[in-house]
């Protein structure tokens, strides 16, 4: 449809409360909000949406492509995986230790063609010249956005083919950053020589269990590096972003660096807000950062009400159980899970009472289009703005099946849980791409986001 009304249904926003109102879409994006029945635009249709609530389309900003296995195919599974989900726009990570002018052009070619959802990228970098061509990754690709791993140092990056750096890369890329302007830097924080010694002792004691892994990597090797990283950042004027953070005590660093130093932004996962170092799952569970304590849990609850934590990403990777099932020491890490995030933070956060639906819109529509540079085309519901939707049935409560969320990888760290509140409705630039739990929209739909520092991206076709 070039032209419809979204009538009956109650818009969320992340800056107030939620409101009836009607939702005008014309040509792709938002032409207006109505009062419940309000008339506009002489050919446009109507889809009904009572009893609905309208979210801004979501947005997971912490998405791995490329570890699966099925390099190519997954750009057309996993964003029909985000499309079950709600999601509306994904940004993935490359890990490469390359130049990434051959890399962009590569992947492009596989995702332009098979993605069902809006993409971005974020670049890994991993040696000087990744540094040396920052500046024309920003103004030649659209990247604004650059992993750095602080526990990639001798050949502990190696697995996934990156050289080992040091403090003295990661000044220099911050330094860099900074020159250029708002570029961010999202920072893996891990003391991987404290991680070194500590993993040595409990290996040798013989455990093998998801709390192990835990003891493995305690609290201080993430919050450590975390002031190292907040400090670096202050020191050279950079913008820093800390995803996948698991602990109190990195969470309390976080909150008392930032009344000094602002320029600092913070994720967490839904893994961190539902499972704990106790969980039975085993070696299907390991994930870095791991599992943490009963308390770490509580804590990044309290981090997503009270705002210190901006944003909930899935740090989705869609590997098969196969590469699970092996000794815990063995085993491959990270598990899908873009399709629950939004059933985990309705069932877990709104429907007991820890966090407000406002709360839960901001941290997956407008905290991410923020912070990289997606919005006002994304991000929000208001006039102008892409019509990307989410529509969401708050009540209804279904029992999560891993054969259902779409996704390459053949399990789900939810299966057999029963989440209440689930998205119906999946619609990007105004085409609807997922309808109860159906994926009806086309592969290649989706268009690459080329993003710009302090301006609207711009959507390749």
């Amino acid at each position: 449809m070039k032209e419809f009304i979204l009538r009956g249904g109650t818009v969320v926003f992340p800056d107030r409360s939620p409101q009836a109102l009607d939702v005008h879409v014309k040509d792709g994006r938002i032409a207006g909000l109505l009062s419940p029945g309000e008339q506009a635009g002489e050919h446009a249709a109507e889809i009904f949406a009572k009893g609905l609530h309208v979210f801004p389309g979501l947005i997971d900003a912490h998405v791995h492509f490329g570890l699966s296995g099925e390099k190519i195919t997954e750009y057309a599974t996993e964003t029909r995986h985000a499309a079950l989900g709600g999601f509306t726009t994904v940004l993935g990570y490359f890990l490469n230790n390359e130049a990434y002018t051959e890399v962009f052009a590569r992947e492009q070619g596989y995702a332009k063609t098979r993605a069902y959802v809006d993409y971005g990228f974020h670049f890994s970098t991993a040696n000087e010249l990744h540094i040396r061509e920052l500046e024309s990754y920003v103004r030649d690709y659209g990247v604004t956005s650059f992993k750095y791993f602080m526990n990639f140092k001798g050949d502990e990056g190696r697995y996934l083919g990156l050289d080992g750096t040091d403090d003295g890369y990661f000044y220099d890329l911050l330094k860099e950053a900074a020159r250029i302007g708002k570029v961010t830097i999202v920072c893996h924080t891990e003391n991987i020589e404290l991680v070194n010694r500590i993993r040595r002792r409990v290996q040798a004691q013989g455990g093998g269990t998801l709390k192990d892994w835990a003891a493995s990597k305690p609290p201080i090797t993430e919050a450590e590096a975390c002031l190292r990283a907040m400090y670096f950042a202050e020191t050279l004027g950079a913008r820093i972003y800390i995803p996948h953070l698991s602990t109190r005590m990195a969470l309390d660093e976080v909150r008392r660096w930032r009344q000094r130093y602002p320029e600092v932004r913070v994720e967490t996962c839904p893994h961190y807000l539902t499972h704990d170092e106790n969980s039975p799952l085993g070696p299907l569970g390991k994930a870095n950062p791991p599992f943490r304590a009963p308390d770490d849990v509580q804590a990044m609850w309290e981090g997503l009400a009270d705002g210190s934590i901006d944003v909930v990403g899935s740090d989705h990777v869609p590997r098969k159980r196969a590469s699970k099932e092996k000794g815990l020491w063995q085993a491959s890490q990270g598990f899908p899970g873009i399709a629950t995030i939004l059933p985990v933070l309705l069932s877990e956060g709104f429907h007991k009472g820890r966090l407000s639906l406002q709360r839960v819109c901001e941290v997956v529509t407008a905290g991410p289009a923020r912070v990289f540079n997606l919005e006002p085309a994304k991000g929000r519901i208001a006039v102008g703005a892409d019509a990307d939707l989410t529509l969401v049935d708050l009540d209804e409560e279904r029992v999560v099946r891993a054969e259902d969320l779409g996704s390459y990888a053949d399990y789900s760290l939810y299966d057999g849980w029963k989440l209440k509140g689930w998205p119906v409705r999946t619609i990007v630039r105004g085409e609807t791409v997922m309808e109860r739990g159906r994926v009806v929209g086309s592969e290649g739909y989706g268009r690459y986001l080329r993003r710009r520092i302090g301006r609207p991206p711009v959507p390749e076709t």
